[in-house]
């Protein structure tokens, strides 16, 4: 039978759950004996029966008479089978409706005839526009308390019609309804002749269903890479859900942010024959007729499909909901599809108070429960298709302190001519206090000129010996050399960052900024970082300005469009590999009057 996710939402004490609660009952759609059981337990306890409590399955729920957690429950007509999601309606738990609003299709925002449309009822109309949910019913609940007037419920539904017409939002229906007398829930009712639409069944069976995922572009985002070696088994094997789309084998794919392009070879599923083909919704593997350097969090892309964007700076629309505010500066962690960078808050462009459909310009920081057009950066360039094209990689959330903080959609990618990179880069040249030493005389002292040497490599090639080698043979030649094991910085780029270290990125950084003041002071800096890839070594470039940066790559390059200066076999005897570097060296003129 065909199947449809619904969600509920709505201020708190509206009737969200006692909505649900009748149209379990009345569609039949109950186990045997429960509606007698929870009415048993009512009368136990001297307590008022309400069809709500059918689902408030949660104690504290019961005590409190507020949902709580976003709660399931099916039931069925004769057309189809439905999942209702009741999303909490207390301002506390948004973070919940979130969750449950994100996977619906269509939704029923309950306001209370007699208490009006109130904060969170608007606050939840933008947050289902926001998540892109379109077909939205409108039930005017409790209308026996204001005596099923005609009157209320056409105040309502122009006042309601017109705060949703601002989310773009174009109500499906407007339902005259008592949930707890089951008046308008599964036929038209004689208590409201004046009212000649649907009843809220009949709406619900009047949803569409969305266009399924195959049908929009293909979108694999790479969770992780396997490598199996048994049985002369030497399959790299990429893993992950598909988001949208299909593809098929033999089909040319490109990966973003790197812009690497191969073909699928092989579609594997776990303890299955491999498939010809596979589509949304399928966790499986691929493996490629190139075997390509790819980083868990890149996007696989159908080469014949339309490109996402690809940038460090986006502008988004942003629900936040951490304690504390969402401020410019700090680092968050951004989480979209299985792409975890770093973020920062660049710029505030408005609040939206969406109780009042007003906007706040110029304001620092985005408090608790605000909804904001904000400017953000990450640390490394992100994968992503704006929402209103591609919901499933326009939708992000952000991380404080372990905790989802925020949720947010994408509105447009944005020109990098600025970013907190360079800004940070032109304040430290600004107020550098340079040496009273020109480095051209320093440099004829020492005779040599400096450089920053990275020697670049997949893990476990030898680079950290080739690296102490020729720290050492530079030395015993008078050159002021120095190598510096990454692990004494920070972390190693080779093994898993310890607590306070958050990502390659931070390491990169640090590793920049050092670099660029063992330059200054004249030296030759020796030092290995494996996994890198383009945006890397520009962020290098950019923060060892204004000196240069010298890449030796040994063995095959995990680069996508970054021309090596130098590369080095893989198997390259050390003593020879450490002669090649410093005839480098000397055509780069860093060696003055000074052979190995």
């Amino acid at each position: 039978m065909d199947r449809m996710n619904i969600v509920i939402v709505g201020h708190v004490d509206h009737g969200k759950s006692t909505v649900i609660g009748r149209l379990l009952a009345d569609t039949g759609s109950l186990p045997e004996g429960k509606l007698e059981q929870v009415k048993a337990t009512c009368a136990k306890n001297a307590k008022p029966f309400e069809y709500a409590f059918l689902l408030d399955a949660l104690k504290d729920e019961q005590s409190q008479g507020i949902t709580i957690d976003a709660a399931r429950c099916f039931f069925h007509t004769k057309k189809r089978e439905y999942i209702v999601i009741d999303a909490p309606g207390h301002i506390e738990f948004l973070k919940n409706m979130i969750t449950g609003a994100s996977r619906a299709e269509a939704a029923l925002l309950v306001i209370d005839a007699k208490e009006g449309i109130l904060e969170n009822s608007k606050r939840h109309g933008y947050l289902l526009s926001m998540l892109g949910v379109r077909q939205v019913a409108v039930l005017v609940n409790k209308m026996d308390l204001v005596e099923y007037s005609e009157k209320v419920f056409r105040a309502i539904e122009k006042e309601c019609g017109d705060f949703l017409k601002g989310f773009s939002i174009k109500p499906s229906a407007f339902i005259p309804m008592s949930a707890m007398n089951g008046v308008n829930m599964i036929a038209k009712a004689p208590e409201m002749p004046w009212y000649t639409g649907l009843s809220v069944l009949e709406q619900l069976d009047s949803f569409q269903h969305e266009s399924t995922s195959e049908a929009y572009p293909f979108r694999f985002p790479v969770q992780d890479i396997y490598k199996f070696t048994e049985l002369a088994d030497e399959r790299r094997i990429m893993a992950g859900t598909i988001l949208t789309g299909k593809i098929q084998v033999g089909e040319e794919v490109v990966f973003f942010p790197s812009k690497k392009r191969t073909r699928i070879k092989t579609i594997e599923e776990f303890n299955a024959p491999s498939k010809p083909e596979a589509s949304a919704g399928e966790a499986i593997g691929f493996t490629t007729e190139t075997q390509l350097y790819i980083k868990p969090g890149e996007l696989m892309v159908r080469a014949s499909d339309p490109a996402p964007a690809v940038s460090t700076r986006f502008k988004a629309n942003i629900f936040w909901m951490g304690h504390a505010p969402l401020v410019k500066g700090k680092k968050y962690k951004l989480k979209l599809g299985t792409s975890r960078p770093s973020v920062r808050l660049v710029e505030v462009l408005n609040v939206l108070d969406s109780s009042e459909l007003t906007s706040i310009a110029n304001k620092a920081q985005v408090d608790r429960h605000d909804v904001a057009e904000c400017i953000f950066e990450t640390g490394k360039p992100l994968a992503f298709d704006k929402a209103g094209d591609l919901r499933e990689t326009g939708r992000f959330v952000i991380v404080d302190n372990y905790e989802i903080a925020g949720a947010g959609i994408i509105l447009e990618a944005l020109p990098e001519d600025r970013s907190i990179l360079k800004d940070h880069i032109a304040q430290r040249e600004k107020i550098w206090e340079r040496s009273g030493v020109h480095s051209s005389e320093r440099a004829g002292i020492y005779g040599h000129r400096p450089a920053f040497i990275l020697i670049a490599g997949k893990v476990n090639i030898g680079k950290q010996k080739i690296a102490r080698e020729l720290e050492a043979r530079l030395l015993k030649q008078g050159v002021k050399a120095f190598y510096l094991g990454i692990s004494n910085l920070v972390s190693g780029l080779d093994s898993e960052l310890p607590p306070g270290a958050e990502s390659q990125e931070e390491v990169v950084w640090h590793l920049g900024e050092l670099g660029r003041i063992i330059a200054e002071s004249g030296q030759v800096f020796i030092t290995t970082a494996s996994d890198l890839d383009d945006f890397d070594i520009e962020t290098l470039r950019i923060l060892n300005s204004p000196n240069e940066i010298l890449v030796i790559q040994v063995g095959a390059s995990t680069f996508s469009s970054f021309q090596l200066p130098f590369v080095l076999g893989e198997n390259e005897p050390l003593g020879s590999a450490v002669e090649k570097i410093a005839a480098f060296l000397k055509r780069k003129e860093i060696l003055l009057e000074y052979y190995l």
